[in-house]
């Protein structure tokens, strides 16, 4: 058999049926198109483009020096906690035990390791539609059932408290929460917050991605754990502190889940890496002024986007206030966005996400990532702007998407419009 290809009979049936990433698909053929010779915008990646803080990366620098190139503490260096307790406190006001963190190889690790440990075959997660990609895929990785609810735009893509309360049943085991969200750059206010976590209860876990706290622009993001101090927190390094490579997480945890997501880390990933946790301890501690001086480029690249597309008349309902996303509603110009979305790459040169890859509800939108310069974004945008303009808009509802029942619960590889590919 040619070493290159794999009998299918070989491969599991979560292998065969989880869907691409498309975000990846998208940047895969932009690159394609670059290495022949196309100029291509890329709007599609949510990492930022600046790089790592200097404070951070000199701290990293004397760490490898220092030899701390081992094996360290499986919830991660002291130290480290310490200065994550901190910095929450100094947030959000909250106390946080340093004894409650595990620090692992990015948010992503951190999500997998929390519901490894919260999940039983046919345990329900409840997420919102559109939601991040991965999301699904995590939960079905331990036999949870994602089940997606949808959330409208014109509500800023939050939960209606009356749409989770309906969907909670005897399988229900945790809520994820993500504000600033990805892909819809929109926060959850603190009364939705509020009443999210009194629905909950004691009964179901809250999951809050707080991945793009920080990166705030009207208004501040709240942690859950001002409402929930029983809350998982699902945090890391890579976007407030432009750290995407150093693969660098963590979790907060109530202290009866602490034990078991240690055992799992013990066992599957033995650690986080060694001298990244060092910059991680400068970063929280002394890179003040670098985030800031980032949050404010991305502000003024947000307000450039919102701007042109509106001269394009694709004004949004609710302005994305955090994150580094605008999540557009092109409805009138296509009923396949997975397809528009890889039009606009081949003939304007410009990347964009198909909302599809957030869930079913993002079936008419397109995911713009500010994370580009100033110049980029402007030269994307006239793109875009020549390509629309080449395409007759038709009169449709602006919430075309939310055409599935409230709570419409989906395996990750069900009725998903990403196997197209």
């Amino acid at each position: 058999m040619d070493s290159g290809q794999q009998n299918p009979r070989q491969v599991s049936a979560r292998g065969r049926q989880v869907p691409p990433f498309l975000v990846m698909e998208v940047l895969d053929r932009a690159a394609t198109l670059q290495r022949q010779g196309r100029s291509i915008i890329h709007l599609e990646v949510g990492e930022p483009d600046f790089d790592t803080p200097r404070v951070a990366v000199e701290a990293a620098v004397q760490a490898l020096h220092a030899g701390r190139t081992h094996y360290t503490h499986s919830l991660g260096h002291p130290e480290l906690r310490e200065a994550i307790a901190v910095w929450q406190h100094a947030q959000y006001g909250i106390d946080v035990s340093p004894e409650n963190i595990v620090v692992t190889a990015g948010s992503s690790a951190a999500m997998l390791l929390v519901f490894a440990a919260l999940l039983d075959p046919g345990s329900e997660v409840l997420l919102t539609d559109p939601h991040y990609a991965c999301y699904p895929n995590f939960v079905a990785a331990f036999e949870g059932v994602p089940v997606r609810i949808p959330v409208r735009e014109e509500d800023a893509f939050q939960f209606d408290p009356q749409a989770v309360r309906a969907q909670l049943g005897p399988r229900t085991r945790a809520l994820v929460v993500n504000s600033p969200a990805n892909p819809t750059g929109t926060l959850t206010q603190p009364e939705r917050l509020q009443e999210l976590a009194e629905i909950a209860g004691s009964q179901v876990v809250i999951v809050s991605d707080e991945i793009y706290h920080g990166l705030v622009y009207h208004g501040r993001a709240h942690s859950i754990r001002e409402y929930a101090p029983e809350a998982i927190v699902i945090n890391g390094f890579s976007k407030l502190f432009a750290m995407t490579g150093w693969r660098l997480g963590y979790a907060i945890l109530p202290p009866w889940l602490v034990r078991p997501v240690q055992k799992l880390q013990q066992n599957f990933l033995i650690s986080a890496a060694d001298f990244p946790q060092f910059a991680a301890i400068a970063a929280l501690e002394h890179a003040a002024a670098d985030v800031e001086r980032m949050r404010q480029a991305y502000d003024e690249r947000r307000r450039l986007v919102l701007q042109r597309l509106q001269d394009m008349g694709l004004a949004v309902l609710t302005e994305p206030v955090g994150a580094f996303y605008v999540f557009v509603n092109v409805h009138a110009y296509t009923d396949s966005v997975y397809e528009f979305a890889f039009e606009i790459l081949e003939r304007a040169g410009v990347a964009v996400t198909p909302g599809v890859d957030f869930g079913p509800g993002g079936e008419g939108y397109i995911r713009i990532s500010y994370a580009n310069s100033l110049a980029n974004i402007a030269e994307g945008m006239n793109r875009l702007a020549t390509f629309l303009a080449g395409r007759e808009p038709r009169a449709v509802p602006r919430a075309a998407a939310q055409l599935a029942p409230p709570g419409l619960p989906l395996r990750a590889a069900d009725n998903d419009s990403r196997e197209k590919n």
